[in-house]
């Protein structure tokens, strides 16, 4: 029990998984900019299919226009042998001035994932309308994270 309070802990340290979002042209109304994204993972699996067999290393949403919102599925697997509720946080905003306008959010806040299941979870990422023009790339980190 206590080498798994310890593991729970050491997945609050480690980034579950890093999204950088990246933008190619500035980000105006009038404007379409790209959304790129690295993930990494720790302590549970993240996928790109069901089955849970190919790793998710990268998000690709393609163009996204201020004022709109673009979604992409991730499986997650608790990799553990206990129960875990998972929830997701986001850090290091690079520039600070794009969290606000700019969110990612999921559907997956505090559900309760049982050891060795999966679960499909839905990321979308908003863009405001209203959005600093002066804000032509940016990134985040993003965690998941599984606690008991």
């Amino acid at each position: 029990m206590a080498s798994q309070k310890i593991m729970a802990l050491a997945a609050v340290g480690v980034t579950a998984i890093i999204l950088t979002l990246a933008t190619s042209a500035l980000l105006s109304p009038s404007q379409n900019s790209a959304f790129d994204g690295t993930v990494s993972a720790a302590n549970v699996g993240v996928y790109t299919n069901s089955a849970c067999t190919t790793n998710c290393t990268s998000i690709s949403l393609g163009d996204i226009t201020p004022g709109k919102s673009k979604t992409y599925t991730v499986y997650v697997k608790n990799t553990g042998t206990v129960p875990l509720t998972l929830s997701m946080t986001t850090s290091e905003w690079n520039p600070t001035s794009a969290n606000g306008p700019i969110t990612l959010t999921w559907d997956r806040e505090d559900y309760n994932l049982n050891a060795g299941a999966s679960i499909n979870a839905i990321l979308t990422l908003n863009v405001s309308s209203s959005i600093s023009t002066s804000i032509t790339a940016f990134s985040l980190n993003v965690t998941i994270q599984g606690t008991q």
